[in-house]
């Protein structure tokens, strides 16, 4: 993103801020809805692996949507060094998170004799 060169410090520090309580909402609701549509009362030790592609599939859909949004309002901006995915038009960075860190948290939830 430009603005980490472009911004004051104060500023760098709210939009972290904001962007990381963005993701947070995001993420709940994500996995809220996940849960409401395919969760057990015996969640994560079943129904874990369906609970986490749908999360992703949500957050990443969620993801793209703002990302694309507030590119094209000129909220911000990609730096030239943020590999950009063809036809989306969403930096790499975003979409690797919601992929990465979903699946990391909902691994981490998983009881761990189940883990290997």
């Amino acid at each position: 993103y430009t603005l980490w060169r472009t911004a004051s410090g104060k500023e760098v520090a709210w939009v972290a801020l904001h962007c990381t309580a963005g993701d947070v909402l995001i993420a709940g609701a994500a996995l809220a809805g996940s849960l409401l549509l395919f969760g057990t009362e015996d969640w994560p030790r079943s129904r874990s692996r369906r609970v986490a592609v749908a999360t992703i599939a949500a957050g990443l859909g969620t993801t793209i949507l703002v990302e694309r949004a507030a590119t094209a309002w000129g909220l911000w901006t990609y730096s030239a060094s943020m590999p950009v995915l063809p036809g989306l038009g969403v930096g790499l960075t975003p979409v690797a998170q919601w992929v990465t860190v979903p699946w990391l948290a909902i691994w981490w939830a998983h009881p761990l004799k189940q883990r290997t």
